[in-house]
């Protein structure tokens, strides 16, 4: 039994985000080169537009409450393609307080099982820097397989970063 339940992100839920993303290396580790720091009102009401409305949106945009109510984090579900049958898992985030209680883990398998189980998807693929070895057990926790490196992607302050590619099909999600 899950002790998180996701619901849509909303411009109610933009301060919450923004005090948790408080530094410029955490806001690329949540979301590449997609927001300037710092993260704003404005950027985050660009980010959720045309969101959270299936089956017109290609994109889910999610805040995960613990069993107290409290939101404990965000991910998403974009690139969300009929044609294909595929989308992506994108901006997870936990709640630096909260870190290794296992929310992580269960947000990913919430948002797989409403991809597989509700989209119909056939693939769900994620990525993630190297260097963010917590995320990438989650991601191993909840079943995700490792399909190959991006290396050196990504040119920061510290040095290069490379960027891990996992991914899960329908098949895979049905035999759990």
């Amino acid at each position: 039994m899950s002790t998180v339940t996701l619901t849509y992100f909303t411009k109610d839920d933009f301060q919450q985000l923004i005090e948790w993303i408080n530094t410029e290396e955490m806001l690329i580790q949540w979301s590449g080169h997609l927001f300037s720091f710092p993260l704003t009102q404005e950027s985050l009401d660009w980010y959720i537009e045309g969101t959270n409305q299936p089956p017109n949106s290609d994109a889910l945009v999610y805040k995960a409450l613990n069993a107290s109510g409290r939101t404990v984090g965000h991910i998403s579900l974009g690139s969300i393609s009929a044609k294909n049958q595929s989308a992506r898992i994108t901006r997870v985030f936990v709640d630096p307080q909260e870190s290794g209680k296992g929310y992580c883990t269960e947000m990913v398998k919430l948002v797989l099982q409403i991809g597989f189980e509700e989209l119909g998807l056939h693939r769900i693929s994620l990525g993630v820097y190297s260097h963010l070895t917590s995320a990438i057990r989650c991601y191993q926790k909840a079943g995700m397989v490792l399909e190959g490196t991006h290396r050196d992607v990504l040119k920061t302050e510290s040095g290069y970063w490379s960027y891990l590619e996992f991914s899960m099909l329908a098949e895979e999600w049905s035999n759990k």
